[in-house]
């Protein structure tokens, strides 16, 4: 079996596999049959004060309440107890933002035996009557509130996991701060047990006092009229970010985004973030993408991070420091996009030495200095050298004229990966 390195600790081992039981506030009287095998076989039963309080006594188990913080005391835990036979509670489904995961990437699936018990979101959904394939689930446990507003779609359904009894309020007053105060809310707590109750009201009217902090939120989209309207696709409006002037605009971003080719669980920098548009952006196209922003402006990565929090990605790390210097330390990316600063000494090598095999590179310019730099490296690695060009309809007295943009030059490529041929634009990998 491979070692668990998370911390550096070696995976518990032992001969009897860790049973986890899922458990619902209705507690024992829920459970099937083989759960109930399994906890009364048990020697230790690893869980929450609250989930162990919901088992019968005579359960003879020894019982035994996770620490906190929990993650770090998960090896240490199993271990001592190694060769006994384990079980460990867990609300709802164990796999669905449980501690099942946890238990797997340190045990090994191998080792353990997971025996699953209908979800919060399952019972929510059979509550509303709302297909669950049909609603979009996010979770606010340990999670940053403004992680919400990136599934805020007029007409979608929403199943938001409460990190307590203070969410619905907070979510109710991110709604109206996001323009969707005419949503409908309602918070089922408690669900599957005998205190089940729910509550329901429009986001513009909650004022409801906190409840239990067991609680689920189910949220109806609706949006006002007059709010700003974000799509899902690349080149957001302008409007939709504070910015200083330093914002790469629409229809540049748009073609940016689409050059720097974003995929599942792929890191970005972002060096010169200006307003953050750029790595905001990569990040929303899928929810395991993740970016590092450089700006070296204190007052502009502040702007920043109020962005990644009003368009749903408060996880954009930003670090405020000049490149090529701020980008020491910083992990291997999947792709670069170079907004500014291209004339810095040393910038285009750190960035293209920092890269990933494979990874791509994209910069933008519209001097002509930067050109230059861009049209050599372009010369020695190949790649794509674009010219963009944007023109506006404008009033021109009585009538309608074009005003010309300042044109953008856009250089991407891929860094070869090992057995591909070296630079030249003729070179098998030439294109991004």
């Amino acid at each position: 079996m491979p070692p668990y390195t998370a911390n550096s600790e070696v995976r518990p081992v032992s001969p009897v596999p860790v049973t986890v039981v899922g458990i619902g506030a209705d507690g024992w009287p829920g459970l099937a049959p083989t759960s109930r095998e399994a906890l009364r076989a048990a020697e230790v039963i690893i869980g929450g004060p609250r989930q162990l309080d919901l088992l019968p006594t005579d359960c003879p188990a020894e019982r035994v309440a996770w620490p906190s913080p929990l993650r770090p005391a998960v090896p240490g835990l199993l271990s001592e107890h190694a060769g006994r036979r384990v079980c460990v509670l867990a609300s709802g489904d164990p796999m669905f933002y449980g501690i099942g995961r946890t238990l797997a990437e340190i045990l090994g699936a191998d080792r353990l035996r997971v025996l699953p018990h209908p979800s919060s979101v399952s019972y929510a959904c059979a509550r509303l009557g709302w297909p669950l394939h049909d609603t979009d689930v996010i979770s606010l446990v340990g999670r940053p509130l403004g992680a919400l507003s990136a599934a805020l779609h007029d007409g979608r359904r929403l199943l938001v996991l409460s990190a307590g009894e203070d969410t619905p309020a907070e979510v109710a007053g991110l709604l109206r701060e996001r323009g969707y105060g005419p949503s409908r809310m309602t918070v089922l707590e408690h669900l599957g047990g005998n205190r089940e109750r729910h509550l329901t009201d429009t986001a513009h009217d909650w004022h409801h006092p906190p409840g239990a902090p067991l609680n689920v939120i189910a949220v109806d989209c609706r949006r006002d009229p007059s709010a700003l309207r974000i799509p899902l696709t690349p080149g957001l409006p302008d409007e939709a970010f504070e910015h200083d002037g330093q914002l790469t605009k629409r229809h540049v971003r748009a073609a940016t985004l689409a050059a720097l080719a974003p995929a599942p669980g792929e890191l970005l920098w972002d060096v010169g973030g200006g307003s953050g548009s750029i790595g905001i952006e990569w990040m929303r196209a899928h929810p395991s993408c993740r970016a590092v922003t450089v700006e070296r402006d204190p007052v502009r990565a502040g702007r920043i991070a109020r962005n990644a929090d009003a368009l749903g990605v408060p996880a954009l790390r930003v670090v405020t420091g000049a490149a090529p210097a701020a980008l020491a330390g910083l992990p291997a990316p999947d792709a670069v996009f170079i907004g500014g600063g291209l004339t810095a000494p040393g910038l285009l090598e750190a960035c293209w030495d920092g890269l990933r095999p494979g990874g791509r590179l994209v910069a933008n310019t519209v001097t002509l200095e930067s050109e230059a730099l861009l049209t050599d490296w372009y010369r020695r690695h190949g790649g794509d050298l674009t010219r963009l060009a944007v023109a506006h309809a404008v009033p021109v007295g009585g009538f309608t004229g074009w005003r010309q943009a300042m044109p953008v030059t856009q250089w991407s490529v891929a860094k070869p990966t090992d057995g591909q041929e070296g630079p030249g634009r003729d070179g098998p990998w030439r294109r991004a």
